[in-house]
């Protein structure tokens, strides 16, 4: 198969072929019709993850069934399938719970094992992880709920339990933080978007966020408590650093919720978050890291109903080829929304 290969962290992936992978006893192998590129994925690139190289990236995803492991009962070749980044074991106590984000024996495809930036991928548990995708929702849109738009959504539904109403402040307005404000604004909340690319700001606003803060210097928490009269009652940091962590946290009211989605590479052994904010306010500070396949049905439900609409936030996209020369640059990339790769294309 055609797959894009990293051989050394920091080092520009090609795409050359190699062998398709096995079939686990208990997974399937699935044709890639459409997978994302992701800043996790630029993570990955830059070794602020464990992997084994050589390597292949991708772990947002949709497909077609091709191969059954033996074990698998639930799926056949030819079925239309998504699946999300963290795969549970599906016997542990977290997965048992419904909880497979945290499985402490996860798989991800793209990090623990090669990923979908190629013509297949191999996924593990297939009978708890798979997610049927509906006839009427393309592979596109299925391929980008599987990070950022699920992340979001468990995030804000789920983690911080967003009500009609209330304030949202989004730092970051790529994939995962336009996912974040379509979202909130589905479930009533008054969004504000923060980021640096006036594009990115464009599409927020488009997509129903209340006010718009460009992430020039300037102080962005103060800005949001003017807007709110005293801060939002969320905030949620799509980006990852400890700038937006920080401006997020303190954009927050006393007592708000802070989301974290972004992954906080290390500085000097640990990234810095404003605890004595934390604390003096009492404010809380969730985590949300993906979504479990059994979570799904709720999100898919609201699509299908037109209330949320993950298509509107694909920016554009491109093939195996251009998609190696990207990820290098992608931590740069100034993209108003989410750039999904069609390994088919040339």
């Amino acid at each position: 198969m055609r797959a894009v290969v990293m051989d050394q962290v920091r080092a520009r992936p090609e795409v050359r072929s190699v062998a398709e992978p096995s079939v686990p006893a208990d997974g399937v192998l699935v044709r890639v019709m459409a997978t994302g590129l992701c800043r996790s994925d630029w993570h990955a690139w830059a070794g602020h993850d464990d992997i084994a190289l050589p390597h292949v990236p991708g772990h947002e995803l949709a497909g077609v069934v091709v191969v059954t492991g033996p074990q698998v009962t639930r799926w056949h070749p030819g079925d239309r399938v998504t699946v999300p980044f963290v795969c549970g074991c599906g016997t542990c106590e977290w997965c048992r719970s419904g909880n497979a984000q945290v499985c402490p024996d996860q798989q991800q495809p793209g990090f623990t094992h090669w990923g979908s930036f190629a013509e297949f991928v191999a996924l593990h548990a297939a009978d708890v992880n798979l997610v049927r995708i509906p006839d009427d929702v393309d592979f596109a849109t299925a391929a980008s709920l599987g990070c950022r738009f699920a992340t979001a959504f468990r995030a804000l539904a789920g983690r911080a339990k967003v009500r009609e109403g209330e304030w949202v402040t989004v730092v970051g307005a790529g994939g995962v933080g336009l996912s974040a404000v379509m979202i909130a604004q589905a479930h009533g909340a008054r969004v504000i978007a923060v980021d640096r690319n006036p594009e990115a700001l464009a599409v927020a606003r488009r997509l129903g966020a209340a006010h718009t803060l460009v992430a020039d210097g300037s102080d962005i928490p103060s800005a949001v408590a003017e807007l709110t009269g005293g801060g939002s009652h969320v905030s949620v940091d799509a980006v990852g650093s400890e700038q937006t962590c920080a401006d997020a946290i303190l954009s927050l009211r006393r007592r708000g919720r802070h989301v974290q989605i972004g992954l906080l590479p290390p500085v000097d052994g640990h990234p810095r978050v404003p605890m004595d904010r934390v604390i003096g306010w009492e404010l809380d500070l969730l985590g949300s890291h993906g979504m479990a396949a059994a979570d799904y049905p709720a999100m898919m439900t609201l699509i299908e109903r037109g209330l949320l609409a993950p298509q509107q936030l694909i920016e554009r996209t491109i093939g195996l080829e251009e998609a190696a020369a990207l990820l290098p640059e992608f931590d740069r990339a100034t993209v108003a929304g989410m750039t999904l790769i069609d390994p088919r294309r040339p």
